[in-house]
């Protein structure tokens, strides 16, 4: 399982322990099926919540799933994002619901649902439905606020315990978590630190004028480089009193982590406070590059700069720093975003910076599109992946302000490639008709829109709708809409085995090819090549699909090259072709998919090598495939569509007619067990069977342990396993969790000592 959340982009530092709350935390768990832990902002609710989800990975063997709704602000995202914590591409005619619904119904699941109380609403429809239909389903959940359902067990997260005034020793006073926290985060800043005699009762003082919230401790630890722990409680007694007079909170350690914050602020240079507010837009990881855009200004604020107010709101942890393969973001945590964006309100640019952030996000889209078909394909995949949540904001911010509606039209509609790949078809479905809905009719663009639209339609196999749509783009004269109209209707006719759809491919590749758009010509091509071979023209099929893996592998490109690949496939195996020839290309383009993590695409392609095997009558290995290929469609809550579903059935009931049912399911599950790589390759030498476990890791965190230890990157390590880099980023999460390890060198270290203890395997 996966996930898209504050957990998972949080940086890798230590967990102080909450023994106590922890085993609370388990206990409540084993008599309950809805656990909340409500408290204070920045009380750990994130961080305990995880610790706790991350050890009970052997009691839910069905996965522990974590998502985070603290960068949504919008409740009909709530399903979406527990869909891409699971990994689940949307469907045809399931909501995002549908598909998390189905995926859990059949597993003993754990889903941590993180942030839940600025969506409160959209949470509480999520959980009734998952509660009342996965029987099996366990679901811990974090908010400032219970969710108020029946059999809610609710536990209320106090801050970290600090000592007393007898405590006068460095070393009773570490045995209290407050303390604790402050000396291993002070000396995170400055290594020399630590809590001596000389000292501890000024730390003692300073974590008590904390109430031991941990992110006002960190806050404070952030400032040891310049300050000593007694001018840091100085200050904090000091701010904290200064702050009392003005504020009515009910509860003392709301007031306790104002004064915090407050403190933090004024500690920061003017330019520093000006870059906090602005960067209060972004809902989620940010590079530098978006900061320029959003803070500098022209003939005022320089990148320059910005560069060193970020790199200051590092030092005083109001940024985190996320370290990726080739570029650093930042985040930053909600509660100082919300301070942050109320210094923005009150500053009165609000809207002008809103309007910084919606523009850099449209040409992030816009450049991403120039760069789809080409050698930069991944690199614009990967970097529209990593922004999606402003992505998301930017376009709701163009939705709801007076006269944006076409920018956000414009942006929902610039690659849909990304938004298909990443298994978001419906939610990009959404953005287009949210922005056809509020968008003058005069808008220009809007046929094309509708076009679009009606393609998203009928990739979910909507077909009343995408006709509904495409009527609609047919009676607004716009020519520039032609060549999206005739891509839309050779696909709607296509999935309907209606005629003409052939005709209507060959007029959408001619009229783009006109304009001299190669990326949009991919695939109606690929229709037309597949509706070609149907009509029995198999050399014409030929032709036409290898003319576009030849364009693709022209232009550096693989996503297209790999459906070009898979088109001539289909077309030999299917239509009486060569065979050998066919399962060249299925290969070939399922060696692409494997080294892409693309699930979807590879699910088709194992089917179709199953296909292959069926011709030749090696019906088990026809049905070890159909099953490998099965547990890819599950992973991504997919199933052969009405693309394949003729060549699906046929040779999958062959298949088992050939077999019998015994055979055939006995067949059908050993393919399960198996990694997609073994169908490039044959049958494995030797069984598969679980890794060998490293305790107190799953078998799969022992898997990718192990591979970390072999100096494999997140992407390779992705790659290998075949299941999405953000899914090897939650179990790096777990197991940091676990192990109490900040970097992969200490867990390669540990993993060769374990292996090496153990003796070979």
């Amino acid at each position: 399982m996966t996930s898209d959340s504050d957990v998972r982009r949080r940086p890798l530092t230590s967990y102080v322990g909450r023994a106590e709350d922890e085993n609370e935390v388990r206990r409540l768990l084993g008599v309950g099926r809805l656990v909340t832990l409500t408290g204070a902002g920045g009380v750990g609710k994130t961080r305990l919540a995880a610790q706790v989800a991350s050890s009970l990975t052997r009691d839910f063997p069905g996965g522990v799933a974590v998502a985070g709704l603290g960068e949504l602000r919008d409740e009909r995202l709530v399903p979406r994002a527990v869909a891409d914590s699971l990994g689940l591409h949307d469907k045809a005619g399931h909501t995002d619901l549908d598909a998390v619904v189905a995926y859990l119904r059949p597993r003993r699941s754990l889903l941590l649902l993180d942030n839940c109380e600025h969506l409160r609403d959209g949470s509480v429809g999520l959980v009734t439905a998952l509660l009342r239909d996965c029987r099996d389903l366990v679901v811990l959940a974090t908010s400032r606020c219970s969710l108020g359902l029946a059999g809610e067990q609710v536990l209320t997260l106090p801050p970290l315990a600090v000592p007393d005034d007898e405590i006068t020793t460095a070393e009773a006073a570490l045995t209290f978590g407050a303390v604790r926290l402050f000396a291993e985060r002070a000396a995170n800043v400055l290594p020399a630190f630590e809590v001596t005699e000389g000292n501890v009762a000024d730390v003692v003082r300073l974590c008590r004028g904390l109430d031991g919230l941990p992110l006002a401790i960190e806050l404070a630890a952030a400032r040891i480089r310049a300050l000593s722990p007694s001018q840091i409680a100085d200050r904090v007694e000091k701010n904290s009193a200064v702050l009392a007079s003005g504020l009515r909170m009910p509860v003392e350690r709301h007031r306790t982590l104002r004064a915090t914050i407050e403190w933090s602020h004024s500690l920061c240079t003017e330019t520093e406070r000006l870059v906090w507010a602005r960067c209060s837009v972004f809902a989620g990881q940010f590079e530098l590059s978006a900061v320029e855009a959003v803070c500098a200004e022209d003939g005022g604020l320089g990148s320059l700069a910005v560069l060193d107010a970020v790199d200051g709101l590092v030092d005083k942890s109001v940024l985190a720093r996320i370290d990726g393969t080739d570029k650093v973001h930042y985040r930053m945590l909600r509660l100082l975003r919300e301070y942050g964006g109320r210094r923005l309100a009150a500053s009165g640019d609000e809207l002008t910076v809103a309007r910084k952030h919606r523009d850099h996000y449209a040409r992030l889209i816009a450049q991403a599109a120039d760069a789809w078909f080409g050698p930069g394909q991944d690199e614009a995949y990967e970097r529209l992946m990593a922004a999606h949540a402003d992505i998301r904001e930017a376009l709701s911010w163009s939705l709801r302000a007076p006269g944006e509606s076409s920018v956000a039209l414009e942006m929902a509609t610039g690659t849909i490639e990304y938004w298909v790949a990443r298994g978001a078809a419906w939610e990009l479905r959404d953005w287009i008709d949210r922005a056809l809905d509020v968008a003058p009719p005069e808008t220009q663009g809007r046929a094309r829109g509708l076009a679009i639209a009606a393609l998203c339609a009928a990739l979910h196999a909507d077909l009343p709708r995408a006709r509904r749509r495409l009527a609609a783009a047919e009676a607004i004269e716009d020519e520039d809409a032609a060549p999206y109209i005739a891509h839309a209707s050779a696909f709607v006719r296509m999935l309907s085995t209606e005629p003409n759809s052939m005709f209507r491919a060959a007029e959408a590749v001619r009229l783009f090819g006109e304009r001299g758009d190669v990326r949009r010509q991919m695939h109606p091509m690929f229709i037309q090549g597949v509706a070609l071979a149907y009509r029995g023209d198999l050399p014409g099929a030929r032709a036409l699909l290898g003319s576009m893996r030849r364009l693709c592998e022209e232009a550096g490109e693989h996503r297209y090259r790999s459906m070009a690949l898979f088109g001539l496939g289909v077309a030999e195996v299917c239509f009486g072709g060569d065979l050998d020839e066919g399962e060249r290309c299925i290969r070939a383009a399922l060696e692409i998919d494997l080294r892409a993590s693309d699930v979807l695409s590879a699910a088709y392609r194992v089917d179709g090598l199953a296909w292959v095997a069926a011709r030749r009558e090696d019906w088990v290995r026809a049905a070890e495939l159909f099953g490998t290929a099965a547990t890819l469609w599950d992973r991504c809550g997919a199933e052969p569509d009405v693309a394949v579903t003729m060549s699906h059935r046929m040779f999958h009931q062959a298949t088992r007619d050939a077999l019998g049912e015994g055979r055939f399911q006995a067949a059908f599950a050993e393919g399960r067990r198996r990694n997609p790589h073994d169908a490039l390759s044959g049958p494995p030498s030797v069984p598969i069977g679980e890794p060998a476990m490293l305790a107190p890791l799953t078998p799969r965190e022992s898997e990718i342990a192990r591979l970390v230890a072999a100096g494999l990157s997140n992407r390779e390590i992705a790659a290998r396993l075949v299941i999405a880099r953000r899914t090897v980023e939650t179990h790096l999460q777990h197991i940091s969790h676990k192990l109490d390890f900040v970097n992969r060198t200490q867990l390669a270290v540990w993993v060769e000592q374990r292996d090496a203890a153990r003796g070979p395997l």
